[in-house]
């Protein structure tokens, strides 16, 4: 089992050295994917959340440039081989869930691949199995190492093999995990290190704080009217 139990309820927390690795991470994401699917991604301005999508839309096979739909909210990007489409959603200029509803994701999801970056506080409901992944930077701003938890919901992840995804990254030990998990044994902090920050850890759980979080980094954006672009 390696350093993780296989419940897939557990929370797997990566360490990604490089822009590379965290290309090659999606792509193996994107062979446990399938139509259906939503994930959700989260993590600061640059934390590297469209360079990991970039990794799934390659992995998945899919046409077009995989680039941050910021200002049309959300692409559509048709597989080449007969796959499930890759649709990329960006909702940093999103408010709340209502937003959400009215890019009608849910008339495409069935026979796509979901992503949508800046999602927790606003996206959950369009699925109860889903991936959410949130993604954190080292303290150093000269160290490209990133931080990648995966916590999965429902079902549909029963069984999957996520520490898999770790194979040639530096995974964190236990008391890492426990960090995820809100532990008390997990004291220390984020700095190319495993332990998580409170507020980070709170962003991983769900937490109410993530809404408020999501809140907060909109506030002045005001309603936004999004299109749907196809790559």
């Amino acid at each position: 089992m390696g350093e993780f139990e296989a419940d897939s309820a557990v929370p797997r927390r990566l360490r990604i050295p490089t822009a590379a690795a965290m290309d090659r991470l999606g792509r193996r994401l994107a062979k446990l994917l399938r139509a259906g699917d939503l994930v959700l991604l989260d993590g600061e301005l640059g934390a590297g959340k469209t360079a990991l999508t970039q990794g799934i839309g390659a992995g998945l096979e899919v046409k077009g440039p995989v680039i941050s739909p910021t200002f049309v909210l959300a692409r559509v990007h048709p597989s080449r081989q007969g796959g499930p489409a890759l649709v990329h959603v960006d909702a940093y200029r999103l408010s709340d869930a209502a937003e959400i509803d009215d890019l009608d994701l849910e008339a495409s999801m069935s026979a796509a691949v979901t992503v949508v970056e800046w999602g927790q506080g606003l996206a959950e409901h369009l699925a109860s199995d889903r991936l959410d992944i949130l993604i954190e930077r080292s303290g150093d701003p000269a160290d490209e190492t990133r931080w990648v938890t995966l916590r999965p919901a429902g079902r549909r992840w029963a069984g999957s093999d996520l520490a898999a995804l770790g194979d040639g990254f530096s995974q964190t030990a236990a008391k890492a995990l426990a960090a995820v998990n809100g532990s008390p044994a997990a004291a220390g902090d984020h700095d190319g290190r495993p332990p998580g920050q409170g507020g980070q850890a709170a962003a991983a759980s769900g937490s109410p704080e993530v809404a408020a979080t999501a809140a907060s980094r909109r506030a002045g954006s005001g309603r936004q009217a999004g299109r749907t672009a196809h790559g």
